[in-house]
């Protein structure tokens, strides 16, 4: 190690001090991480896991690249809490973000109040970004935040850069300019958001202190709505749907909601197609800055496709062969496109079929920095490095918690998957249901009354650590029978 003397003169004397220098970072060993996570995209929304509709070229190679992961899961069936899990390795219910910030407000036309729960993620918690900044990390954010307002923005939770974060969930003034984004203003007439981001990010690659690794967060706006064609593309996909299907789309009802069965909607293709361009221009600015050899991707989404609506409407999206969508703790609400391509480690095209959950991002970026684990902190998420070496032994349990009434005519209930088994309790509708996964990812045979055991047993586990964790739980509505007379009674904090 370096050491540098230094003489300081003291009185008559000569004070001799040895001072031990901080090792200097050589960047191009060390790991750098550029994360894309997607917006409102579902499970089949890319071709690597079956979609002949949309066309996503790059991300498909990505997957080739490196390793696709058949069950990764969100934490929450909406954005803010699975954002908030992705950022802190922590469950929603533990950071008390269990809904969409601010979240729908409680009516009198409902039976249960969803609790309140936080407007913002607490400046106490360690984020992602602040832990490898601890390691010398430079940390870029751009695009969707949706974790608080001024002073809880991306740079007061670690980021050094925020390129459009900001307490919206949906693009202000949507995806084309003029915009009224409080942290990005367009550079020029006509000018298309994500286009934006993809360029401030690439201008960061370029741009970046080449002695430090980095973490370039892309959190795109797109595919949520409103769902507003990318000019681009929009002849193609009009083109393909009306050479591919006749007649209305399908649909059929669930629940007290009418969910897609077709995945035919021109606009939503070319908002896919926006984020596999994006996705081609970073992976080639990786090669041709030659940071594609120590630079580990990231590719994920908040939470399902919107498939599923109030009755009578349906989602731009379909996310078969999965069950509903967004909103809803089927598997098409939480099962979500994960690909991760850490170079060294993971074998390109390799798939694992092992669950993981989106709290297990941040003890990977970790252990894949050579860094020490912080289990104090990323609690509720473990290292998936032994799957990205092909190891898909062990089975793991996962729970959701979701006590909110949300647009996609989502009821307040939770989940839990325990090995293959999972069973969602609906305390709206007073009753549960049980699947086996590996029987029937599709969630269409409810096995609740032919195995009485397994359904009690997954119960009571899933209580126990509602209990554990002191999750809020819904309570009865006592002006729900005057519901026709009662004002709104209470809006979340903004």
């Amino acid at each position: 190690m370096k050491t540098t003397k230094l003489c300081v003169p003291l009185c008559l004397c000569t004070l001799c001090v040895f001072i031990t220098a901080a090792p200097a970072l050589d960047a191009a060993k060390q790991t750098n991480f550029l994360f894309f996570l997607v917006d409102d995209m579902g499970w089949a929304d890319i071709g690597a896991n079956g979609s002949t509709y949309h066309e996503t070229p790059n991300i498909d190679r990505l997957a080739r690249s490196g390793m696709r992961f058949t069950q990764g899961y969100a934490a929450g069936s909406v954005c803010s809490p699975t954002r908030a899990s992705i950022m802190t390795g922590r469950h929603p219910v533990r950071v008390d973000i269990t809904d969409w910030i601010p979240g729908q407000v409680n009516r009198p036309a409902n039976p249960l109040l969803h609790p309140e729960d936080r407007s913002h993620l607490p400046l106490e918690e360690i984020t992602i970004a602040e832990a490898l900044k601890e390691h010398g990390y430079q940390t870029f954010f751009a695009g969707k935040w949706h974790l608080g307002d001024k002073g809880q923005w991306p740079t007061d939770q670690g980021f050094d850069i925020n390129i459009g974060g900001h307490h919206r969930g949906s693009p202000p003034g949507g995806y084309y300019e003029p915009w009224s984004n409080p942290t990005l203003k367009a550079k020029r007439k006509g000018e298309y958001l994500t286009e934006r981001l993809t360029e401030e990010s690439v201008k960061f690659l370029e741009e970046r202190d080449q002695a430090k690794p980095f973490l370039l967060y892309l959190s795109y706006y797109n595919i949520h709505t409103p769902i507003q064609a990318y000019k681009k593309h929009i002849d193609h996909y009009q083109f393909k749907a009306a050479q591919a299907f006749e007649g209305k789309t399908p649909t059929e009802p669930e629940h007290d909601g009418t969910n897609r069965l077709r995945q035919d909607n021109p606009a939503l293709a070319t908002m896919v197609a926006a984020v596999d361009d994006s996705v081609g221009v970073l992976l080639a600015k990786l090669t041709e800055l030659k940071l594609d050899e120590n630079t580990v991707v990231i590719f994920f989404s908040d939470n399902g496709g919107l498939s599923t609506l109030q009755r009578g409407r349906f989602g731009p999206g379909c996310n078969l062969p999965l069950r509903a969508g967004k909103g809803w703790l089927y598997e098409g609400g939480v099962r979500e496109p994960t690909i991760i391509r850490a170079p060294g480690v993971t074998q390109p095209g390799s798939v694992s079929h092992k669950p993981m959950v989106s709290m297990d991002f941040f003890p990977t970026m970790l252990d894949l920095a050579g860094q020490p684990l912080q289990p104090k902190r990323h609690i509720d998420g473990q290292s998936l490095m032994p799957q990205l070496k092909g190891n898909d032994s062990g089975m793991r349990t996962f729970y959701w918690h979701y006590p909110h009434y949300h647009g996609s005519a989502w009821k307040p209930g939770a989940s839990i998957r325990d090995g293959d088994w999972k069973l969602i309790e609906f305390y709206h509708y007073k009753n549960f249901e049980l699947y086996n996964l590996a029987d029937d990812p599709g969630e269409r045979h409810n096995l609740a009354r032919a195995k009485p055991g397994e359904a009690k047993r997954l119960r009571a586990k899933l209580a126990a650590w509602q209990k554990r964790m002191s999750a809020k739980m819904p309570t009865p509505n006592s002006d729900y029978e005057s519901k026709a007379k009662r004002p709104v009674r209470k809006q979340k904090p903004k």
